[in-house]
């Protein structure tokens, strides 16, 4: 994987984000998207009813430090959502992160490659494309690699900077929700070596291909946290349940909790149901794994 020395650090100015640091993961162009000429930009969605990042041509990740006096060494990067055009990164970004982060947690928001967006709506944009689902996964293929590749990165960048950013390069996590989850599974089937390999992992409403339910679990132990809801409204719980099936029958710790009502995305979000509280039962599971 090619790796690139992080150029600098720049300290966030925003009130309503408890981000000390922003770091673009590449100096310079990411490897591989060289000839991408479009910006990142951000909007309140209408049809997702969330606020997203879109066209994501320059990877970053957003590092969110626990405080000092309560840090347990345990680091999470989290991959938002989005179709892989777009990421929901308050919902299932941001929020998340500030929950990790009063609880002792170094959280740290993954913002990575995604396919252009020409129209200024990525909500609306990405159902209109997925009505051609084989089309749409085809121009994709190629920028799940990439986001694979910028999660690595960005777990190497972790790693190397441990000293500083006050964690145990043994209690690095990764979850990810549904585009996100593909995200992270990437680094933890296709890491060649363990510098990118996270410690733990949690797949939120994740969709994993066949390529990915196909490919060899790593040997290191390997826990792996699973939440659906059964209505998700693209029919992705049975993958959970296939990817539950897959830690289980390789030995591996597992947990899997599917709630009958959610709906897909309901990431942080409350709708006065059950599945409101997947949150603290993820707490509840990093605790008895010793990494909260």
């Amino acid at each position: 994987m090619k790796k690139l020395i992080i150029a600098s650090i720049f300290l966030f100015g925003l009130n309503s984000i408890n981000a000390q640091k922003s770091i673009p993961l590449y100096q310079g162009k990411a490897p591989g998207s060289e000839n991408w000429t479009y910006s990142e930009k951000e909007m309140d969605s209408d049809l997702f009813k969330t606020h997203l990042v879109y066209n994501v041509a320059a990877p970053a990740i957003e590092i969110y430090e626990a405080p000092k006096a309560k840090a347990n060494g345990t680091v999470i990067v989290i991959a938002p959502g989005g179709g892989f055009q777009s990421l929901s990164i308050n919902k299932e970004g941001r929020d998340l992160a500030k929950i990790l982060q009063e609880k002792g947690i170094t959280a740290v928001v993954l913002k990575y490659r995604l396919l252009e967006t020409k129209t200024g709506d990525p909500a609306r944009e990405m159902m209109e494309n997925i009505k051609d689902r084989k089309a749409f996964d085809a121009k994709t293929a190629p920028i799940k690699v990439m986001a694979g590749e910028d999660i690595k990165t960005a777990i190497s960048y972790i790693r190397t900077h441990a000293k500083e950013l006050n964690i145990n390069t043994e209690k690095l996590g990764v979850i990810g929700f549904s585009a996100g989850a593909s995200v992270i599974l990437e680094s933890v089937l296709h890491s060649k070596d363990a510098s990118t390999l996270p410690n733990f992992a949690a797949s939120i409403y994740g969709g994993p291909s066949e390529e990915i339910l196909n490919t060899e679990i790593p040997n290191t132990t390997l826990p792996l946290f699973i939440c659906a809801a059964s209505d998700d409204q693209l029919k992705l719980a049975p993958k959970s349940v296939l990817l539950y099936s897959k830690w289980l029958q390789a030995g591996q710790p597992v947990e899997l909790h599917i709630y009958e009502k959610g709906g897909h995305g309901f990431g942080m979000a409350k709708q006065n149901l059950p599945v409101d509280k997947w949150s603290d039962i993820y707490l509840n599971w990093l605790k008895f794994h010793k990494f909260l």
